[in-house]
């Protein structure tokens, strides 16, 4: 069914099709303290622990995590910020269950290994919290997507992905010349998340169990539960930092959405090389079966006609790139090259160097907080993402990257693994808003406030 076809048969209305209400435990009422835990203080965690306290709007009353080493790095630097020491919850997996029992939490922010996410979403939820904040991805299997949607509207809660990439100066100078018609209507996007990790899939305590890697307790944090997910699926495993500022671009979930979705992914080769490069064809981990292709493409159709690439290569040798590209009927920016041609404006056929597009259009959130973000991880985009959720916290206003964003971003990964399992098939894409994306309203980075 088209869109026209959609709201003629549905008669659904901006009024009846209002996205999750934005009441909240703070109601009407500002609040100038927000009482936050954490689940998990990892090096991932340890960077929003870092941006948490240095807020002067910000209570820390509880982390968790069964490793101590990280909790002991988390300690020393609570101690080393002046703020009192939250309360700690450890020993085993199970640990963040009694975190939730807490009295007066009003927040959580999530950082774990992907399989947890949904279930301490979920459980933090039905806990009573009303603002969740959970790292990438939403959840493992497409039900998961589906049962954390449905949690946040049975709850009338908002649960906020960190994609942080979305707060990316290029990425919402770039945003903001979309929305100022810079490239005309946009027509194709392209982003992905090209990074070698081989270093990372395989650092110490490495060893090889039957079909798959283990990782003893001398293992680093990452390589400790994500390799074995390039063992076992064949995907686009990492799909929100390139899908996130280009869907920004066309308001997916916003008067646009994403129809249908194929991906083909090339052979294996790349962690095997690596491992026999690295030691030898002898080595144990040599004979491990990594399903995961070296490179993901998956194509996406949407709704406004808009289509969109993603690639997701992490086992080869390559520079860092998301390799982002946002074109329209009047030019186009990648980022790869660095350029941006506006015809009529830059010189025919000629690319132009993006500093001066990107200085001209940056955004006013950078303009505002450029300074704030300095020293922040991941190029000071990391002090946003933090920012944003803190300031809904505070008003008791929807997150600007809400539950249905995270869905659709995130399920791109099992949808993925469908339509290679199906021989490439294309699969339709699962509508988590249920209809409500024909009247919501764009929201994300509108002002420079948060």
């Amino acid at each position: 069914m088209n869109r026209r076809d959609f709201v003629r048969n549905s008669g659904i209305t901006a009024a009846a099709a209002t996205i999750l209400p934005s009441s909240s435990i703070f109601a009407s009422e500002k609040v100038e303290k927000v009482k936050i835990a954490m689940i998990g203080v990892g090096l991932r965690g340890q960077n929003h622990l870092s941006l948490l306290l240095k807020r002067d709007d910000v209570d820390l009353v509880a982390i968790c995590d069964i490793d101590d080493r990280m909790l002991t790095m988390s300690k020393s630097m609570i101690a080393k910020s002046g703020k009192p020491m939250p309360k700690i919850f450890t020993g085993d997996d199970q640990a963040w269950k009694k975190l939730l029992e807490m009295k007066g939490l009003q927040a959580i922010v999530i950082s774990t290994p992907w399989e947890w996410h949904k279930e301490m979403i979920i459980g933090s939820l039905q806990a009573g919290l009303k603002y969740v904040a959970t790292e990438v991805i939403l959840g493992i299997t497409l039900q998961d997507h589906w049962d954390v949607v449905q949690a946040a509207e049975r709850y009338n809660a908002h649960v906020m992905m960190l994609e942080n990439v979305c707060y990316r100066r290029d990425v919402m100078a770039a945003l903001n010349m979309v929305r100022q018609g810079v490239f005309g209507e946009i027509v194709h996007l392209q982003g992905g998340y090209q990074h070698d990790l081989r270093e990372v899939k395989f650092n110490d305590g490495v060893k090889a169990y039957g079909g798959g890697v283990e990782f003893n307790e001398k293992g680093f944090s990452e390589a400790r539960w994500r390799t074995n997910h390039s063992v076992h699926r064949n995907g686009d495993l990492y799909p929100t930092h390139g899908i996130g500022p280009v869907a920004n671009c066309i308001n997916i979930n916003r008067g646009n959405k994403f129809l249908k979705l194929n991906s083909f992914a090339t052979k294996s080769r790349g962690l095997h090389n690596y491992i026999v490069n690295n030691s030898s064809e002898s080595h144990p981990n040599a004979k491990v079966n990594f399903r995961l292709g070296d490179i993901v493409t998956t194509t996406i159709d949407c709704a406004n006609g808009e289509t969109i690439i993603l690639q997701h290569d992490t086992n080869l040798p390559r520079p860092y790139s998301l390799g982002f590209r946002v074109q329209g009927t009047k030019g186009l920016w990648m980022d790869v090259n660095r350029s941006v041609y506006v015809e009529g404006v830059s010189k025919p056929h000629q690319w132009d160097d993006q500093k001066a597009w990107l200085d001209k259009y940056d955004h006013p959130l950078w303009k505002k907080y450029g300074d704030d973000a300095q020293g922040a991880g991941h190029g000071g985009m990391d002090f946003f993402v933090i920012h944003a959720f803190v300031e809904a916290c505070k008003r008791g206003a929807p997150t600007p990257l809400d539950v249905y964003d995270a869905a659709a971003w995130s399920a791109i990964t099992p949808l993925s693994e469908q339509s290679i399992e199906m021989g490439n098939e294309t699969v339709d894409f699962p509508d988590f808003t249920s209809g409500k994306w024909m009247s919501r309203k764009p929201i994300f980075a509108l002002n420079d406030d948060y």
